[in-house]
């Protein structure tokens, strides 16, 4: 390429006309608009599993991939574990080391390689690491986000069949100005069919109803994040696979909701350069995939893998009061995830997700401020 805009820029002096003693006069600009990234091979459709039988609903279209990591309860209850493997594997190594001298033959000191590759399993001495308790699906809403919403609902209602769901009356779950939606959430609590003890969270952000603008690469579209996580007993929940199917999912009639409430149309999006989850901004090197308002979050993908661990590991170090950051690593059959976390001076979680994939490189960020 170098060498081509060379030869361009000879062939350019060679032909060019004399210099007019008159300046030429500075052309202005024509304003252009900027097209949208083509986002497509990050998309995920409807039917794609999420966790514990959930799925993506018709209508909705999940943007990167899911994001999962081991909660804090998680981590502290295998962590006895780990540090006694831990102090096993040292000791095993000193006894080595001690051997090897008294045989006149000292241990070299091995020299770290440089490497790209993300950390191994955080928990990589135990014969079982444990696996993530906690997924993150992150949707724009494609089709009408009121049948879209009670489409979740309704597996959510499947999934928790104790939990009292209202599939058709969306203010039992949304706030709204003058009819209008201004945000929706909705959480299930309970045992499944399978005996697993979970947390369902939807969240839906329709954009600003006073500038009528939608969250940065959300296309004037609403979007939805769902978070599944398993709330029982840390090591009850690695006895089982959150795999399965749900039964009997209820219908929804498009018609049958009662609220009367309305859902803001976006005249546009916000541009890349809004501050996004807790003022962060997305930088030059990363392409955003989705973000949303409330809750804060924001998802990208980037050319390189190193560039999307940087950007996981400094949001949580801009967060952190004291410079030290919560860091696990998750290794699974097709992708790495490391987890950075932080609780903020007033007491809010920040949360960055590195995923390295075969598919590309992912990093999702979320803020949740502290319980009132």
């Amino acid at each position: 390429m170098a060498l081509a805009l060379v030869m361009l820029s000879a062939v350019a002096a060679c032909t060019s006309e004399p210099s007019s003693p008159e300046p030429a006069p500075t052309a202005t600009p024509t304003p252009k608009a900027t097209k949208a990234a083509d986002l497509s091979e990050h998309e995920s459709g409807p039917e794609s599993p999420i966790a514990y039988g959930l799925y993506v609903p018709e209508g909705a279209t999940q943007l990167g991939p899911l994001f999962r990591y081991r909660s804090t309860k998680l981590i502290e209850a295998y962590r006895p574990e780990l540090q006694a493997a831990q102090a096993q594997k040292d000791a095993e190594t000193a006894d080595r080391i001690a051997e090897d001298e008294a045989n006149g033959t000292p241990s070299p000191t091995p020299t770290p390689t440089p490497t790209t590759r993300p950390s191994p399993d955080s928990f990589k001495l135990l014969e079982e690491p444990p696996r993530p308790d906690t997924t993150i699906s992150l949707m724009r809403i494609d089709g009408d986000p009121g049948v879209v919403m009670r489409r979740m609902l309704a597996q959510m209602s499947a999934a928790v069949p104790e939990a009292d769901v209202q599939i058709d009356d969306l203010s039992a779950y949304c706030r709204a100005k003058d009819r209008r939606i201004t945000g929706c959430q909705a959480v299930v609590r309970g045992v499944t069919d399978g005996n697993r003890d979970i947390r369902i969270t939807m969240s839906v952000d329709p954009g600003k109803l006073s500038t009528r603008t939608a969250p940065p690469a959300a296309l004037t579209r609403p979007v939805m994040q769902v978070v599944a996580e398993y709330v029982g007993d840390p090591r009850a929940g690695q006895l089982a696979r959150d795999t399965g199917s749900l039964n009997d999912v209820p219908d929804v009639d498009p018609d049958a909701e009662g609220s009367g409430l309305i859902w803001p149309k976006m005249d546009e999006d916000a541009p890349l350069t809004t501050k996004l989850v807790n003022g962060w901004t997305v930088p030059t090197d990363a392409t955003l995939l989705l973000s949303s308002f409330t809750p804060q979050f924001a998802a990208v993908t980037t050319a390189r893998a190193m560039e999307a661990d940087q950007i996981a590991e400094q949001f949580a170090l801009r967060n952190s009061p004291d410079g030290r950051v919560t860091k696990d690593v998750t290794e699974d059959l097709n992708s790495v995830s490391t987890m950075y976390a932080v609780r903020t001076k007033n007491g809010s979680i920040a949360r960055a997700v590195y995923i390295l994939s075969a598919r590309g490189n992912y990093t999702a960020l979320f803020y949740t401020p502290r319980a009132n």
